[in-house]
């Protein structure tokens, strides 16, 4: 490789400890020489010895550390690449491990296609590996897999093999090329609320504007350990604030990138599958739960059409409106 180009790694990270710090020394180990790694901890209080780690990696020059007073995963993202000197910008979670040439993979893919503008890479995830037994390929994937209106139940990041092009990535391991930000002045939306899911779906979506195409990349993998606390799971997902939001984030995701037809056909595939429990949801079908299911699924639609209307006068990037950096 003869050109190194700088790449930003960004880590965003609320109420871990050890698995962060061996998050970051995943990154110091990669064999990739040109990085610099941006640290956005919306942590209040960390134990002693993960604060003093922070504190010795930042005043070594090592990282790069930041700290909020609020948390928000669209948020942190916005605020690190305004931060960031990076041609390319690159995000992974705060509970992964990396091999030492998980940098390069992903590089590799830029160098080598102009026309791609982001890099989706392999997840490993551990939940998601032992229920299928490990066993699971997949070398190709489905149409429906790049279908705007289907593809969360058809694009498999963990289980796909062969390199192709997909409609989205996963936020625990995507990389973008920095115009992407600079040139089109695309942004995460901080409306994507509590553990933001779906907000790197939007953003891929938002992407698409750009003529890039987003490379599915299985030799640019981590392995991602999904903690049950800490980050994204500090919220339990059996709290009635992550019901609501989890319909409140998908409602907002389709309202402001499908088409009509496609919106019908994304709200039906919701609540035939988070709702009624059917395939590949595998849900409780009791009378009971079905019905407090939908109760969750029309109010977090008349929410997601309330944060639409607002957008009218609101765009909702609070976080973005409290940082004053230029």
């Amino acid at each position: 490789m003869l050109n190194y180009p700088l790449v930003s790694v960004i880590i965003p990270t609320y109420k871990r400890e050890q698995l962060l710090c061996d998050s970051i020394i995943d990154v110091l180990k990669q064999d990739y020489p040109n990085f610099e790694i941006l640290v956005v901890d919306q942590t209040k209080t960390h134990e002693p010895e993960t604060q003093t780690f922070l504190k010795e990696m930042a005043a070594t020059g090592k990282i790069k550390l930041f700290n909020l007073d609020w948390a928000s995963l669209p948020g942190a993202r916005n605020y690190a690449i305004k931060r960031s000197a990076g041609e390319i910008i690159l995000f992974i979670d705060d509970d992964v491990q990396l091999r030492p040439e998980f940098l390069t993979s992903h590089v590799n893919n830029y160098l080598e296609n102009p026309e791609i503008g982001a890099v989706a890479g392999r997840v490993l995830d551990r939940e998601k590996l032992a229920t299928s037994g490990g066993k699971l390929e997949i070398e190709y994937l489905p149409p429906a897999a790049i279908d705007p209106a289907l593809f969360l139940y058809h694009l498999d990041l963990v289980h796909t093999i062969k390199p192709q092009q997909v409609l989205t990535a996963r936020g625990c391991n995507m990389s973008f090329r920095q115009e992407v930000f600079t040139k089109y002045n695309l942004r995460f939306d901080e409306r994507f609320r509590g553990n933001a899911i779906r907000e790197e779906s939007d953003f891929c979506l938002q992407f698409r504007k750009t003529g890039y195409k987003i490379w599915y990349d299985p030799e640019a993998y981590l392995v991602h350990l999904g903690e049950e606390s800490g980050g994204c799971h500090n919220i339990s997902t059996q709290s009635l604030e992550y019901q609501l939001n989890f319909y409140h984030n998908h409602f907002l995701l389709c309202l402001k990138n499908l088409t009509f037809s496609q919106i019908l056909r994304f709200c039906f595939r919701i609540f035939d599958c988070h709702v009624l429990g059917n395939p590949p949801c595998n849900k409780s079908g009791s009378p009971i739960k079905v019905l407090s299911r939908s109760f969750f699924y029309f109010l977090g639609f008349l929410k997601a059409l309330a944060t639409i209307i607002q957008s009218i006068w609101n765009n909702g990037q609070i976080y973005s409106k409290l940082d004053q950096y230029s």
